[in-house]
C-alpha cells in the first residue's frame, strides 16, 4: 500500500505533459494498494476516485484522469479478472453508480432538468460550473466554494469502512499504514478537484470571499441509516473504536449498504453578501408611504419611498431583490424636508457592482423622475458597517418638526414665551389610540428639547410650530394631548384646545450620510 499521505502538485489541466506525469506518480502508488482489498471495494461497486481517497492519494490528482485511464492503472498490479481479461464487464464496472460518492466524484449527476450529465475529467465539470457562473455575473473579486451532500453518502462510507476493518484488522498493511482520520472526505475531494481549474477559468483567487458557489447535491435514496433493510439483518450492532457502526455478522453488515441505480441531483447558485446602498431620502408628498402600504387588495397612497427608490437601484446592481431599511418613519400625511431621512437599500445577490460614477447618475435619474414625489441625496455605496451605524444612532437621534398648528382662541405674545422658554421638557405618552390596535399599550417618556412659535400674518389661531423631540415621540398626540394620553401637550400649556393639521419632518440629526 501506498504511505498514508502521498501528496502530489496539482496538475495544470491544460498541459497534457502535466497529466502524463501525474499518472506515472498514481502507478507508483497503485504498485503498493493492497490487491484484495481494492478487488474487494471494487466488487461493492465503490469507483475508482474513492479507492485512491480512501487510501490517502492527495490533492485530487486522479480526478484530472479519465476513468478509462484510472482503470486501467489500478488494474495494472492487482488480479481482478472482470477488469482485466473482460472489456464489456470493464466498461459495465465503469458505468455503475458508486456506491459511496453516488456518482460526485465520477462527475455524474442529474441537473435542475433532470438531464443525465457526465463529464469523465474535472476539468470538464470546473468549465460546466465557471459556464453558469459567468452567464449569472459580470464580475467577481473571489470566490468560495461549498458543497453540500446527501447524509446517504456518509453512511455508505461508515458501512464500507466498518466492513474493511473487520475483514483486514489482522492485515499489516492496515494496522500499519491505513488511518481513518487520514481519509479525504468526499466533500473535500470534490473541492481540491475542481478549485484549480475553477482559479483558472474564472481569472479569481478562491479564498473567504462575499461570494458563493454552492453546489447542492441531492438524492431520492437519501434515507437514515435505521431505516435500512441492514437494520435488520444484524444480530447484533455495537460501536466501534472509530466511531462507525459494526455487525458482528460480515454479511449482513455490508448488506447495509445502499446501493443506488441513479446519481444525485445537482444544484449550482451562487450568492453574494448583500450590496448596501444607503443615503437620505426627501418626501415631497403628502400622499406617498414610506414603504409599500396595501389593505385587502387596496394601495394606500399614489406611492412609497421604497418603490419609488429600490425599484430604481435593483437593475443598476442586477439583483435578485431589495429590502428597504430606513432611521424610523413618518405618517404618509407627513412630508420629510430640510436633510432628509437616512435609508439603505439592501440589494440581494446583486451580480453587478456598480460605481462611484454609476451611483452618482442613479441619485440624479431619482431626482429627476416626473412625478417628483421623492428625491435624495449623498447617495452612495456602503459596507455592512453602514447597517450597523444607522441602528445605533437611530435611538440617540433627534428630530425636528414644523407643525400646522389651530388653537381654539387668539394666539399672544406671553404663549410664545410660555412655549420658547420650555428645555428639555419631560412628557409622558402612552400609546396613542390612533396606533393601539398594532402597538403595546406602554408608557413613554420622551423629551421635548426646544420649541418656538411662528405666527402666521393674518391669522391669530393659527401658527407654525418649530420644535426638536426625542426620537420616537408622538408629535400629533403632543399637540393636542389625545384626551389626557399625553401630557403635558400644547393644549395644556396654553390652556385651550389645540389641534395639529400639517406637520414636517425639517431635519434627522444622525452623524450618518452627510455627505
Amino acid at each position: 500500500m501506498a504511505d498514508a499521505h502521498v501528496t502530489t502538485p496539482m496538475a495544470d489541466d491544460s498541459n497534457p505533459a502535466a497529466v502524463v506525469d501525474e499518472t506515472k506518480l498514481l502507478e507508483y502508488a497503485v504498485q503498493e494498494l493492497p490487491a484484495d482489498a481494492v478487488k474487494g471495494l471494487i466488487t461493492h461497486e465503490v469507483c475508482v476516485r474513492c479507492i485512491f481517497r480512501l487510501f490517502n492519494i492527495h490533492e485530487g490528482i486522479y480526478a484530472l484522469i479519465s476513468p478509462t485511464t484510472l482503470y486501467s492503472i489500478i488494474k495494472k498490479p492487482i488480479e481482478v479478472e472482470a477488469v482485466t481479461t473482460n472489456s464489456s464487464q470493464t466498461s459495465e464496472v465503469k458505468s455503475n453508480i458508486c456506491s459511496i460518492c453516488l456518482g460526485v466524484m465520477q462527475f455524474r449527476y442529474r441537473d435542475q432538468r433532470d438531464v443525465l450529465v457526465e463529464k469523465d475529467h474535472a476539468a470538464d465539470f470546473a468549465t460546466l460550473v465557471a459556464e453558469s457562473v459567468k452567464e449569472k455575473y459580470d464580475e467577481i473579486a473571489s470566490f468560495t466554494l461549498e458543497v453540500s451532500l446527501p447524509t446517504l453518502i456518509t453512511e455508505n462510507e461508515s458501512v464500507i469502512l466498518s466492513y474493511m476493518k473487520e475483514k483486514y484488522a489482522s492485515e499489516v498493511w492496515f494496522q500499519e499504514k491505513f488511518s481513518f482520520e487520514r481519509i479525504i472526505s468526499v466533500k473535500d475531494a470534490l473541492k481540491q478537484s475542481i478549485t484549480h481549474s475553477l482559479e483558472t477559468l474564472l481569472g479569481v483567487k478562491s479564498s473567504v470571499s462575499d461570494f458563493r458557489i454552492r453546489l447542492t447535491y441531492e438524492h431520492v435514496d437519501s434515507t437514515s441509516a435505521e431505516n435500512r433493510t441492514g437494520k435488520n439483518q444484524c444480530n447484533k450492532r455495537i460501536k466501534s473504536d472509530n466511531g462507525f457502526a459494526k455487525c458482528t455478522n460480515e454479511t449482513s453488515q455490508i448488506m447495509d449498504l445502499k446501493k443506488v441505480g441513479q446519481p444525485c441531483h445537482m444544484t449550482l447558485t451562487c450568492s453574494t453578501a448583500p450590496v448596501y446602498i444607503g443615503g437620505r431620502y426627501l418626501k415631497l408628498s403628502r400622499n406617498v408611504s414610506q414603504t409599500r402600504w396595501i389593505i385587502d387588495d387596496e394601495r394606500k397612497g399614489e406611492a412609497s419611498v421604497e418603490e419609488l427608490i429600490g425599484e430604481n437601484i435593483l437593475p443598476m446592481c442586477k439583483g435578485e431583490g431589495y429590502k428597504f431599511h430606513a432611521a424610523g418613519r413618518e405618517d404618509i400625511d407627513v412630508r420629510m424636508l430640510g436633510s432628509g431621512r437616512p435609508f439603505l437599500i439592501e440589494v440581494q445577490n446583486a451580480r453587478h457592482l456598480p460605481s462611484e460614477a454609476s451611483v452618482k447618475e442613479m441619485e440624479k435619474k431619482i431626482n429627476s423622475l416626473e412625478s417628483n414625489l421623492v428625491r435624495v441625496k449623498h447617495l452612495q455605496i456602503l459596507g455592512s458597517q453602514g447597517w450597523s451605524l444607522m441602528r445605533e444612532g437611530e435611538t440617540e437621534k433627534q428630530k425636528q418638526y414644523a407643525a400646522l398648528v389651530w388653537i381654539s382662541r387668539s394666539i399672544n405674545d406671553n404663549d410664545l414665551e410660555a412655549v420658547s422658554s420650555l428645555k428639555d421638557l419631560k412628557v409622558l405618552q402612552r400609546t396613542p389610540i390612533r396606533v393601539l390596535h398594532r402597538r403595546s399599550p406602554l408608557d413613554r417618556e420622551k423629551i421635548i428639547h426646544w420649541m418656538k412659535i411662528e405666527k402666521i400674518g393674518g391669522s391669530s389661531q393659527y401658527f407654525l410650530l418649530h420644535l426638536c423631540t426625542q426620537a420616537g415621540t408622538y408629535i400629533k398626540e403632543f399637540v393636542h394631548g389625545d384626551l389626557g394620553r399625553t401630557h403635558p401637550s400644547i393644549g395644556s400649556i396654553l390652556g385651550c384646545r389645540a389641534e395639529i393639521l400639517q406637520l414636517d419632518v425639517t431635519d434627522v440629526k444622525m452623524d450618518i450620510l452627510n455627505e
